[in-house]
Parts: structure tokens; sequence; C-alpha cells
């Protein structure tokens, strides 16, 4: 396998279990040392596991990304260990399934600090770094939702539409520091996440059976996919892409 990494530190958020998973295998296996923040201590520790039989490098930081202080004390143990950190793929992130109404504003704000303040806290403990190397790149998961809003989910859409302001506006920003920001955008994925949202959906009236998913989308994502995505904006094959929000989606959107 072509070594895109060789020589980076990357930083998943979310890495323990699902795309953030897939990410931190496949950064391994190009060459990348690996410094995972999740919450997820024991799926953590698996993916520690797997990495380090495959001969990689990693450091797993159990973290709760939606507290600041917590992504700081993680970002400076990553620099600690391996000294520099090249690329930061923010995955971190969950749902929330209940009807508009129905939703507190403890279940507002639980979304917005995993999905959104997580993301601020680790490229703001990140960006520093990459500024003082003169070069970067960093990723951030946002969702369909974010674009083509969804029913049920108003704090989740929300919530994916912010990361993709905050990708742009990053990009923007440091742009001429050398320092690139883009975001993937998917559809249904295979992960115990997209499963648990799918699941909920059905009990609140919609139709998530295999059919109607291979109608929105022609078949059901594999966290893979998304990490094969995120991948490629992180590396240097994606050195003029910045700023945009990559649709995982097999022709979904395209239809709408």
């Amino acid at each position: 396998m072509m070594k895109r990494f060789e020589g980076q530190v990357a930083v998943v958020s979310g890495g323990a279990d699902g795309c953030g998973r897939a990410a931190a295998l496949r950064l391994s296996q190009e060459g990348a040392k690996v410094g995972i923040l999740d919450v997820n201590g024991e799926m953590g520790m698996k993916t520690v596991a797997d990495i380090e039989a495959g001969g990689g490098e990693v450091l797993f930081i159990r973290t709760d990304v939606s507290n600041g202080a917590a992504v700081h004390a993680g970002i400076k143990a990553v620099m600690a260990a391996f000294g520099r950190i090249d690329a930061l793929y923010n995955h971190a992130g969950t749902v929330i399934v209940k009807p508009f109404l129905e939703t507190s504003e403890a279940d507002w704000n639980r979304l917005m600090a995993i999905n959104v303040n997580s993301m601020f806290h680790s490229c703001q403990a990140v960006l520093p770094h990459m500024i003082a190397a003169g070069s970067g790149a960093i990723v951030n998961t946002t969702s369909i939702s974010g674009i083509t809003a969804s029913a049920l989910e108003a704090a989740y859409c929300t919530s994916k539409g912010a990361c993709i302001q905050l990708t742009r506006s990053i990009a923007v920003e440091f742009r001429d520091q050398g320092i690139r920001c883009n975001s993937v955008a998917p559809a249904l994925i295979r992960t115990a996440h997209g499963m648990r949202e799918a699941e909920e959906l059905v009990t609140l009236g919609q139709d998530w059976s295999d059919g109607d998913v291979a109608k929105m989308q022609g078949r059901i994502c594999e966290p893979e996919e998304v990490a094969a995505a995120a991948l490629f904006l992180l590396s240097k094959d994606a050195s003029f892409i910045n700023g945009e929000t990559l649709i995982v989606d097999n022709g979904q959107f395209a239809t709408t």
C-alpha cells in the first residue's frame, strides 16, 4: 500500500470505533503515527492493539471530546509522545432522534457539545502546532443531514450544518498559513451509530427498510469508504482542495 502519511502524525477524534477506527487503522497502514481521542476506552484499546499488531505506533487518550480542557490535555499528550501533528480528523459525534417539539434544551446542548464544540476544541488545540510547522490538514465529519435536512433530527441537522460552516471558516482563515480544512458528509453508514439512528427512526414511523435505503443511496455505506474519503482530503493528493464538503452518499444528494 502506498504510504501517503509516512513520517506524519495524525490525530483522530472518535477513533475508537466506526469510521474513526477505520481511519485510524488506515492512517497507520499508510505510515502515520496515530493519536486517538475517544471516550470509549474498551474499543480504544482494541484499536490500539490492532494498530500495534500491524507494526504501527499509536497513543490512545480516553477523552470526553466535548470537554475543552480534556481535549487540550489529549493534544498535549500526543505532542509529547510524537513531537508534531500533521493531520487532524474530527470524527467524534452522536445523534439524537426526536420530534422537534420533544427535543429538550439538554438534548440540543448535548449534540452541540459533542458534534460542534469538540471540533472547536480540537482545532484550537491543534492549529498552533500546524501554524508553527507551516502546514497541516484538517477533516471534519459532517453529514448529508447537514445539507438536506431530515425530519425528527432538527438538533442533529443543525449541528452538522454548523460543522460545515466551521470547516469553511477555518479554511479561509488559515489558508495562507499552509493549512487546509475540508469535511466529509456521509449518508447512512453501517456503524453502531448509523444502525441506532435507523432503528430509532423506524420506531418513530419512518421507513428505513433495506429497500428504502437502496432507493435513497443504492446501498448502505461502509465505514471504510468514509475513511478513504477522509484520508484523501488529509493527503497531499488533495493539496488544492480547501473549504470543501465531500458528499459520500453514492448519488443520494444528486437525486434531490
